[in-house]
């Protein structure tokens, strides 16, 4: 079971943080957008937002862009906006 989620993304931010509103996420990392530093800051932000492995997250859609797709293993899409929204990073 896979759950696919759009998400936009402010890399360079000071703080790393996820926030859903409107059934809409967006996350903020520190690392820029050179060489893929924001793609794995990504996935290991939403690692550990959802306590899962960084394997269980993939960037399906969007490796240039600030708009992603990531496909998320193992939940429902319930499951994933409950744990984003319960999550204190």
């Amino acid at each position: 079971m896979s759950v696919d989620i759009v998400i936009y993304v402010q890399p360079k931010s000071s703080q790393a943080k996820i926030v859903i509103e409107n059934q809409k996420v967006r996350a903020w990392v520190n690392a820029p957008p050179v060489d893929g530093e924001a793609n794995d800051a990504v996935v290991k932000l939403f690692s550990k937002a959802l306590k899962v492995a960084k394997s269980k997250i993939m960037i399906i859609r969007g490796e240039t862009s600030r708009e992603k797709t990531l496909r998320i293993e193992g939940f429902t899409e319930n499951e994933i906006y409950e744990r984003l929204n319960d999550v204190s990073l």
